[in-house]
């Protein structure tokens, strides 16, 4: 496939790059889709190509948690990633598109290959590219110094009321007095709501949702609809997320992250329809924005969407994880070994067969996490305060529903019980179980990981995980296996959330589950560092790991557990006489064999081979007898 000579020179005139340089250098690439709120790349993994965006937008921000700074949009025409032009660094941000891109990509490898053949062309690319990173973080450094001189000034305050009295509001807050109450009652954890954009955009999907179906039923006019839409999809496209104040850790069952998000799209509404913060008669919180709705309607339906969101990165990761293992598990095909149970000897196989198996356990995690994330498609929207529906419109709860499905895309389902859906949390609990059964997979497989590779000298030694760091302060050479051993942190912690999800389901009482929040951030936050513990495994771990061919090869030839593999060729008695005497004399079982004349070195090494070890098989009539 070739790329149309227009986009081409768009780049050129965005890049400076020469059209026909660039049009030489394209030539090596290939076509990637990404779908929507897929990642390109996350932060801190290996450059592994350079590319131009043919269609769609790029989100670039910075930060592993939830809350990631927007810091540019690229735009079709940029080039992504031409960093791998100037030097091997990881990548300093991440890239994703928030609707799916479509992006023309060439391979480290083949950058390397056309430095070779081209000097001259890829060192004129790589001088436009120098220039335009230098331009970009001038602009950078210049909205840096920008933003700190503008958290200095002061722009007054408003009062604003409610039920409890007067409090002076910064009319730089977007947030109101109800959000102010809770930041001073809720001084926990100092983890808000801002840090987890995936529950803002599920704020979001649901007021704009509402809006819509309540304009519908014509209990909002044109421009408060427009209103609430319009500053929904700001906060869809990452703007005003800093004025999510709310700690994550609060009482009330999720009703200041409700009117958290109330406030900041009532107050941008408003000041999209010409007012200023604050003037709530023409564009009310609770009257408009939350219109036909309760928070326990709005936000448990916000928190599935947020984990639905969520769960498309999650398994995105997972199943790089399981690819990667895959392509381990076809280079290692060939490499016998020893298996072990119970952390002795057992019987000869392949690591390929071992790391196979690993990749059939993160398949099977993946499977168990979409069933779960399936559980959350079923909404109760329309419920208001206990799923009666008091306070919205007939025909409210089925068209909100049906709005929500054209703002999200998800295929949600209005729930069948609209009372049960509003005190029961089991979904969630089903949805954490699926994620702490793919913990417990993945951190079994990061113990094999630090077995396998114990030593150098003194442990197993069958394999050689890539050197991150150094390992001790104390020890001079010591590499530790790090990555492996964070990863089973995270899973340790998100089997911890798991238990957390469970009580606080079980504490629903009557109406309503009151610890919703405490559901909410264990649930996003366990598959936030679950999915950032897969990319790192993966980039930092599984791509580099070696096998020690000897070692393993050694392994089998002197365990008593080779012993085994003989029993139908020798018969029971010689090959436990066999074994007995190796354990006795700490003689090699295949030395043995040989010394004896039970087998021929020929047959010895035949059935030594890997495919003769590793399947069932028949066995051969000359040794049969």
């Amino acid at each position: 496939m070739q790329i149309e000579r227009k986009k081409i020179e768009q780049a050129a005139q965005v890049s400076g790059i020469s059209v026909e340089d660039l049009s030489a250098f394209l030539a090596e690439g290939t076509e990637h889709k990404y779908a929507a709120n897929e990642w390109l790349f996350q932060e801190s993994t290996p450059r592994q190509w350079a590319g131009m965006l043919l269609e769609g937008e790029i989100e670039i921000v910075r930060g592993l948690h939830g809350s990631s700074r927007h810091l540019a949009t690229m735009m079709e025409g940029s080039l992504i990633s031409e960093g791998l032009f100037l030097d091997d660094d990881a990548h300093a941000n991440g890239a994703f598109t928030r609707n799916g891109a479509t992006v023309w990509q060439i391979s480290r490898d083949k950058l390397s290959l056309y430095r070779t053949k081209n000097p001259e062309i890829y060192y004129r690319i790589v001088s436009r590219v120098a220039v335009n990173i230098n331009r970009r973080m001038r602009l950078l450094s210049d909205q840096l110094y920008q933003n700190k001189e503008e958290s200095g000034q002061i722009s007054g305050f408003r009062l604003e009321h409610d039920s409890l009295g007067q409090r002076e509001i910064s009319n730089q807050a977007y947030y109101g007095v109800q959000t102010l109450r809770a930041m001073e009652n809720f001084a926990i954890s100092g983890v808000f709501v801002r840090n987890f954009e995936h529950l803002i955009e599920g704020l979001a999907m649901v007021k704009k949702a509402a809006a819509m179906a309540n304009h519908e039923l014509g209990r909002l006019d044109d421009a408060k609809m427009w209103a609430i839409c319009d500053s929904c999809d700001e906060l869809l496209k990452g703007r005003l997320h800093e004025h999510f104040t709310v700690d994550m850790f609060q009482g009330g069952a999720g009703t200041s992250t409700n009117m958290n998000a109330n406030e900041v799209i009532a107050n941008r509404g408003l000041e999209l329809m010409g007012h200023n913060k604050g003037e709530y008669t023409y564009l009310h919180p609770n009257d408009h924005v939350n219109c036909s709705q309760s928070t326990n309607d709005a936000y448990p339906t916000a928190i599935k969407l947020a984990v639905l969101l969520a769960n498309r990165n999650l398994t995105r990761a997972m199943r790089e994880l399981q690819q990667a293992l895959e392509k381990k598990a076809e280079e290692f095909s060939d490499v016998l070994k020893m298996g072990r149970t119970e952390n002795q000897d057992a019987v000869p196989m392949t690591l390929g067969q071992e790391f196979s198996a690993y990749a059939v356990m993160i398949s099977s995690a993946i499977r168990a996490v979409e069933r779960g994330a399936d559980e959350l498609m079923d909404i109760n929207m329309g419920a208001t305060a206990i799923g009666t529906g008091i306070n919205s419109p007939p025909g409210y709860a089925d068209l909100v529903t049906k709005k929500l499905v054209e703002v999200s895309g998800f295929e949600l389902r209005r729930a069948r019980n609209l009372v049960e859906a509003t005190q029961n949390a089991g979904a969630f609990v089903q949805m954490s179980a699926s994620l702490k059964r793919a913990a417990v997979q993945i951190s079994k497989i990061c113990n094999d990981l630090r077995w396998l590779s114990s030593g150098p000298r003194c442990g197993l030694g069958e394999i050689n995980l890539p050197p991150m760091q150094p390992g001790s302060s104390i020890m001079p050479g010591k590499v530790n296996p790090v990555i492996p051993e964070v990863v089973n942190q995270i899973c340790y912690q998100v089997m911890g959330y798991d238990a957390v999800v469970s009580m606080a389901a079980e504490a629903s009482e009557l109406e309503l589950c009151m610890a919703e929040p405490i559901i909410a951030y264990d649930l996003l936050h366990g598959m936030m560092i679950l999915k950032n513990a897969c990319v790192t495994l993966v980039s930092r771990c599984i791509t580099g790991l070696e096998a020690n061919r000897a070692i393993c090869r050694k392994y089998v030839e002197n365990s008593i557990g080779l012993v085994t593999a003989m029993v139908p060729v020798i018969g029971y008695e010689q090959s436990a006489a066999i074994a007995k005497e190796a354990l006795k004399t700490g003689g090699s079982v295949y030395t043995l064999l040989l010394e004896k004349g039970l087998l021929s070195q020929e047959q010895l090494d035949d059935m030594l081979r890997p495919e003769n070890m590793t399947d069932p098989r028949e066995i051969p009539n000359s040794q049969a007898d």
